[in-house]
């Protein structure tokens, strides 16, 4: 007998009680860090006040620079309204640390979209990494999807400058990597040439386990504010954090040299910013809940599924590979259906700026494009995998799930 998408949720619920609690352990944990790093650097409602202009001796931007680095396990971190992107803040770092001749080695495979004209793979006369004569080499996975851990073991040459770390698995179907695969990466790299950097790309990746890749050798992390350490309300921006002279020269990259971490207006924005880093375990606890709810019931209906329903979360994203263009756009109509934003907009393919192929979006988000907010895109492109990401609390991502169930249908 066929079974409801409501009763098939209520039998994922129940299946996957004990994960949830133990979810709601490690929120605990990361919270604790996060009101830890508040109380040492004794953050009051005077921080909340913003400065206008260059933004000089904002004390709240400087005091938010040292919480947000003590969480991160850095020395320094530099969190601005005026990084654009995730994108925007990695290229940041990227164009910090490297410099004509030296080479960057990415150890997990192709790049992020986004990344691909940032890096010269695609587009030209953009001033890309490549058309400063930076070169650029990358190690592909093994046939299962993971990091090759024997070509690594060799992979680094004295030129080697930056090796990159994509910690999220971007669009392609592999396995995030956890804190214990990024530390095992930074050893190899540095029994090789010590002086290279280790770079990762930390974006959804924050609060997931209870330590940042900083806390495990990383010489530099970059990421987004509006996925997981915006906690959902930071309206925009990103962040780098790690060693202080990387982070310095990145932000020279954002300003300018001479200014670096010193400008940057905050736009009265510093409460939010405060308040979201607050929020973030939280909210990073329901996304995950979420995962695991939305991978417990595509699994029953026999679609393959990364991470599997029962494994440890490494990031906030949640695979499906659905098999066709058509029903990637079903479950991204059906996501946006049941969206607080936009709910009676139909996602169309289209073209987007940084993306190679054409991508279907469901995202009726508060701020616009926040991942961390439950949303599910995917590019029309082989093998047609949809990615569901964030989720503000798990019972929204149950409601939706259940039209994504009924637009989807059972595998073939």
């Amino acid at each position: 007998m066929k079974i409801s998408s409501i009763e098939q949720l209520q039998q994922a619920e129940q299946a996957l009680s004990q994960i949830f609690s133990g979810i709601d352990t490690q929120v605990k944990q990361n919270l604790h860090r996060v009101l830890t790093a508040f109380r040492n650097h004794q953050v009051g409602v005077h921080h909340f006040a913003g400065v206008t202009g260059y933004g000089h001796d904002d004390l709240g931007r400087e005091v938010l620079d040292r919480v947000f680095a003590e969480v991160m396990g850095a020395e320094a971190a530099a969190v601005r309204v005026q990084f654009v992107s995730g994108t925007h803040a990695i290229a940041s770092a990227l164009y910090g640390v490297l410099r004509p001749g030296d080479e960057m080695l990415a150890v997990a495979g192709a790049p992020y979209d986004t990344l691909e004209e940032v890096i010269g793979l695609r587009g030209e006369g953009q001033g890309s990494l490549q058309d400063f004569g930076i070169r650029y080499r990358q190690l592909e996975l093994t046939p299962t999807g993971e990091v090759d851990w024997q070509a690594l073991s060799t992979a680094v040459q004295p030129e080697t400058k930056l090796v990159s770390i994509q910690r999220s698995c971007g669009y392609s179907w592999r396995s995030s990597l956890s804190i214990a695969e990024i530390e095992k990466i930074v050893h190899l790299v540095k029994q090789q040439n010590p002086g290279t950097v280790c770079f990762v790309d930390n974006c959804y990746g924050e609060f997931i386990e209870d330590r940042e890749p900083p806390a495990v050798g990383a010489d530099l992390i970059a990421g987004s504010l509006i996925k997981n350490p915006g906690g959902t309300i930071v309206p925009a921006g990103g962040y780098v954090a790690g060693r202080a002279d990387l982070v310095e020269a990145a932000a020279c990259r954002l300003t300018a040299p001479g200014i670096g971490s010193a400008g940057g207006a905050t736009f009265d924005q510093n409460r939010l910013l405060f308040q979201g880093l607050f929020l973030a375990p939280q909210m990073v606890g329901e996304a995950m809940k979420g995962n695991h709810l939305t991978a417990y019931v595509f699994n029953q209906l026999g679609y393959p599924v990364k991470p599997l329903p029962f494994a440890p979360r490494r990031d906030v994203i949640q695979a499906i590979k659905l098999g066709s263009p058509e029903k990637v756009i079903a479950f991204c109509h059906a996501i946006q259906q049941y969206s607080p934003i936009g709910s009676y907009l139909s996602p169309v393919p289209a073209e987007m700026p940084g993306y190679e192929s054409e991508l279907v979006m469901a995202g009726g988000t508060f701020i616009d494009g926040s991942t961390s907010e439950f949303s599910a895109d995917g590019p029309l492109r082989e093998p047609y995998v949809v990615f569901c990401q964030g989720g503000t609390h798990w019972t929204h991502v149950a409601i939706a799930l259940e039209a994504a169930i009924e637009a989807v249908g059972p595998a073939a």
